[in-house]
């Protein structure tokens, strides 16, 4: 799984076609470990509505749920304008792995509409 991870970013910055900051494109994440793992936090802006169809570190594939009134796992995540990301939103990004605080970790996120954003965060403690 990690390997595969690995593989997908090393083709999508190989290709060249993906720029490093996409225009109309931003987040501002952070990591907060929970049992097994860590929950994605913070903001992810879109200039237009979008879906979030995959998000990888280098620890491997993470989930996408919607937790709404109980957590399911999703295929995809809509943004419209921008998505608040924590541990009691009503949608959650969950790796799975080992974090330890102060840890920065690449996070490789994919978008419907073809764009890939290639951003980092942060394990808070």
């Amino acid at each position: 799984m990690r390997l595969r991870a690995l593989a997908l970013a090393g083709l999508v910055l190989a290709s060249g076609a993906v720029a490093q900051n996409p225009p109309g494109l931003s987040a501002d994440l952070k990591l907060m470990p929970s049992y097994g793992g860590a929950v994605l936090t913070g903001r992810i802006g879109v200039s237009r509505p979008d879906e979030v169809l995959g998000v990888w570190s280098s620890l491997g594939r993470a989930r996408l749920m919607k937790c709404s009134p109980r957590c399911e796992v999703v295929t995809s995540v809509p943004i419209t304008g921008s998505l608040i990301l924590s541990g009691s939103s009503g949608y959650r990004v969950v790796l799975g792995g080992s974090f330890k605080p102060g840890q920065k970790v690449s996070i490789v996120m994919r978008f419907r509409q073809g764009v890939i954003l290639n951003t980092s965060a942060i394990v808070n403690r």
